[in-house]
C-alpha cells in the first residue's frame, strides 16, 4: 500500500469513525441487539436478492455506452462491473472505478482511457439523476414547520431542507451547463486555452514554478476535459441516451425498492416507497464524503438521520440501517469474488491501481 492510498484509507476511517460515533453515541446497545433479534430475516434475504437486478441493469447500461466503440456480450461487461463494485466495497479510494476499464483493457484489448471515459459517463448520469431526485425529495418532505432534528452540532429543519433542495437543483443546472460547454468544440478549446494560460497570471511567481504548474496540473486538467468530451461523444445516438436514462431511472427505483422491502421485515420501520426513496437519497448524500471501504459509518449516519425524519426511534433506525447496509454489500462482494474467479482476474493485482497510475494512463493512452 503506497502513501497516498494509506492516507486515503486513514482519512476515510477517521470520518467513518466520527460518523459512527454520532450515529450510535446515544443508542443503548442492549436494546439494539434485542431489536436485531426481532427482525424477520426472510424479508432481509429478499431485499438482498433484489439488489442483483439493479446490477444487471447497470451492466446493460454500461454495454450500451461501450458499444459505439466495440460490441460486448453481457458477461464480458457484467464480470468487470461486479469486480469493480466489489473492490469499492473492500478497498479505499474507490479503486473499483479504475479496475473496470483496466480489466476490459487486459481481457478484451479495449483502450483503458476510453473505458475510463465510459465510467465518467455513468457517474455523471447517476449524479445528475440523484441531484434532481435530491432536490425533489428534500423540497417535498412533509415535516411539521416547527420540527427540528439535532445531529451532532447541526440542526435540521424544514426551512434548511428546502434550501438544500433548491441549492442542489441550481448545482444540477450548473453541472449540465458545464457539460454542454465541454461538448461544444469551440467552447471546449477556449476553456482549455484559459486553463493552460492561467499560471501566467499568478503575480510574482517564478517562471519555473509557472511551467511546472502548467505541465503537471493544468495539462492533466486539459486531458481530463478531453476525456469527458470523448466519453460523451460515445453516445451520439439520441435513442441510446434515452435508453441509458431509462435504465438509470430503473436502477435507482429498484434500489429504493430494496430499502422498502427491507423495512417490511423490521418492526417499527413503517415507511412508504416515497420515504424509502428519500432515505436512499439521504444515505447517498452522506456516503459521497470520503469514508472507510464499504462506506461504514457514513451509511449508518445517513440511515439514522434519514429515518429520524419519519419519527423512527434511534435504536430502531440503527438496527434497520446496519442490517440494510450489510445486505446491500454482501451480494456485491460475493458475486464480485465469483466474477474474479471466473475471469481469472487477480484481485491483488488490480488493487495495485493507484491515482498516479490512472494519471499515467490518461497521458499515455490518448483517445
Amino acid at each position: 500500500m503506497n502513501k497516498k492510498t494509506a492516507f486515503s484509507l486513514l482519512g476515510g476511517i477517521i470520518i467513518s469513525a466520527a460518523a459512527l460515533y454520532l450515529s450510535f453515541r446515544n443508542i443503548p446497545f442492549a436494546d439494539l441487539f434485542t431489536y436485531l433479534a426481532l427482525i424477520d430475516y426472510g424479508w432481509v434475504l429478499l431485499s438482498g436478492v433484489l439488489t442483483l437486478p439493479c446490477f444487471v441493469l447497470r451492466a446493460f447500461r454500461w454495454r450500451i455506452i461501450l458499444e459505439n466503440k466495440k460490441k460486448f456480450g453481457f458477461w464480458q461487461v457484467f464480470h468487470p462491473l461486479m469486480i469493480g463494485f466489489m473492490l469499492n466495497s473492500i478497498l479505499p479510494g474507490r479503486i473499483g472505478e479504475a479496475a473496470r476499464p483496466y480489466i476490459l483493457s487486459r481481457k478484451e484489448g479495449f483502450p483503458f482511457t476510453t473505458g475510463l471515459a465510459t465510467i465518467a459517463i455513468e457517474r455523471l448520469m447517476d449524479m445528475g439523476f440523484l441531484i434532481l431526485l435530491s432536490a425533489a425529495v428534500l423540497s417535498t418532505l412533509n415535516i411539521a414547520p416547527d420540527y427540528t432534528i439535532a445531529f451532532g452540532d447541526y440542526q435540521l429543519s424544514p426551512e434548511n431542507l428546502s434550501s438544500i433542495g433548491k441549492g442542489l437543483l441550481r448545482l444540477c443546472v450548473i453541472v449540465m451547463g458545464g457539460i454542454l460547454l465541454i461538448l461544444i468544440p469551440m467552447t471546449r478549446a477556449l476553456i482549455q486555452r484559459l486553463i493552460l494560460f492561467s499560471p501566467e497570471i499568478i503575480p510574482f511567481a517564478p517562471k519555473a514554478f509557472k511551467r511546472h504548474l502548467k505541465e503537471k496540473f493544468m495539462q492533466t486538467l486539459v486531458n481530463i476535459i478531453d476525456l469527458f468530451a470523448a466519453g460523451f461523444s460515445l453516445l451520439k445516438n439520441p435513442g441510446k441516451i434515452f435508453q441509458c436514462a431509462i435504465l438509470t431511472l430503473l436502477i435507482w427505483a429498484g434500489t429504493a425498492l430494496t430499502y422498502y422491502i427491507m423495512a417490511k421485515g423490521c418492526p417499527g420501520v413503517e415507511i412508504s416507497y416515497f420515504q424509502s426513496v428519500a432515505l436512499m437519497v439521504i444515505i447517498c448524500l452522506f456516503i459521497a464524503l470520503p469514508s472507510a471501504p464499504g462506506y461504514w459509518g457514513l451509511w449508518e449516519a445517513g440511515g439514522v438521520f434519514g429515518l429520524s425524519l419519519f419519527g423512527i426511534p434511534t435504536e430502531t433506525a440503527a438496527g434497520y440501517t446496519l442490517v440494510n447496509h450489510f445486505i446491500q454489500l454482501l451480494p456485491v462482494i460475493v458475486i464480485g469474488i465469483i466474477s474474479a474467479m471466473i475471469t481469472g482476474v487477480g484481485i491483488f493485482q488490480v488493487a495495485q491501481l493507484h491515482p498516479e497510475n490512472k494519471k499515467d494512463s490518461i497521458e499515455k493512452d490518448p483517445l
